[in-house]
C-alpha cells in the first residue's frame, strides 16, 4: 500500500481511486464556475520553479553522456530521428512541444490507426499491451524509464515541473468540463499517478489524482513523490 502522508485527503490505494473525489462532486464545483479552491500558493510556485530550474539544469549537465550514448544505440537499432517530438497539453490549455527519447518505429502514428482495436483505455487515450510499434532498445529504454530523460529540458524551458499531472497528448478541447481542473498546475515528469502502482487507469481516475495533488500539493510531498519516482524505477529494473 502506498501512502504519501497522513493527510486524511491523500489517496489510500487500498481504496478504489474513485473515492479519492466523486465524480459528481467535482463536476458540481467546476459546472457551477468556482476555481478550484487551491488555498495561496505563491509562495510555493516561486520556490518550485527556482527548484526545477536549478535541479533540472543539474539534471540535463549529468545526463548529457548518457543521452549521446542512448542516441547511438537508437540510431543502429533503428535508423531514423533520436528524439521524438510531440505536442502535449499544460497550463492553462497550452499546447507545447515535449522531448523524448523515441523508442517506437518512425511509422509508429500510421500504424496507430491499423493497431487501434487493441487499445485497452477508453479514447482519446491509447494504450496497447506488448505494443508491436516499439523497437528493441525501445523496450530497455522504456522499462528503465531513460526514455523520459529529455523532458529535463521542458523542465529547464519551463514547460513542465519535475512533480505534476502528466501532460497529456490529446488537446484540452477533447476534455469533458470537471477535467480542465487539472489545467490549473503545471505538468510534470512525474507525479501521484506514477506513484499509484498502477499503469492501466482511466483518464477520469488519473484527473481525480491530479486534483487530489492540487489540493495538497507542496514542497514536502513533491519530495515524496520523487522519492517514491526514484524507488519505482530502481525496482522495474529488477523485474
Amino acid at each position: 500500500m502506498l501512502s504519501l502522508g497522513r493527510n486524511p485527503g491523500l489517496v489510500d490505494h487500498a481504496k478504489d481511486l474513485k473515492e479519492v473525489l466523486d465524480i459528481h462532486t467535482a463536476k458540481s464545483w467546476y459546472l457551477k464556475g468556482y476555481s478550484y479552491p487551491l488555498k495561496d500558493q505563491t509562495r510555493y510556485i516561486k520556490f518550485k520553479r527556482a527548484f526545477d530550474l536549478i535541479v533540472g539544469t543539474i539534471l540535463v549537465i549529468l545526463i548529457s553522456p548518457v543521452l549521446i550514448l542512448c542516441a547511438i544505440i537508437i540510431k543502429i537499432d533503428n535508423p531514423g530521428p533520436v528524439l521524438f517530438v510531440q505536442k502535449r497539453t499544460g497550463l492553462g490549455g497550452h499546447r507545447f512541444k515535449i522531448y523524448k527519447l523515441r523508442t517506437m518505429r518512425t511509422d509508429a502514428e500510421e500504424l496507430k490507426k491499423k493497431y487501434a482495436h487493441l487499445n485497452i483505455l477508453e479514447p482519446p487515450d491509447f494504450k496497447i499491451p506488448n505494443d508491436p510499434r516499439i523497437t528493441r532498445i525501445g523496450h530497455f529504454l522504456r522499462k528503465t524509464s531513460l526514455d523520459e530523460l529529455p523532458q529535463f529540458f521542458n523542465v529547464v524551458k519551463g514547460d513542465m515541473s519535475l512533480v505534476g499531472p502528466r501532460p497529456t497528448s490529446f488537446s484540452s478541447s477533447t476534455y469533458d468540463l470537471w477535467h480542465t481542473a487539472r489545467l490549473a498546475c503545471k505538468p510534470g515528469i512525474t507525479g501521484l499517478w506514477q506513484v499509484s502502482g498502477r499503469n492501466d487507469i482511466e483518464f477520469d481516475d488519473r484527473v481525480r489524482l491530479d486534483v487530489d495533488y492540487m489540493k495538497y500539493m507542496s514542497f514536502w510531498l513533491d519530495m515524496r513523490i520523487i522519492l517514491r519516482t526514484f524507488t519505482a524505477v530502481i525496482n522495474k529494473e529488477g523485474e
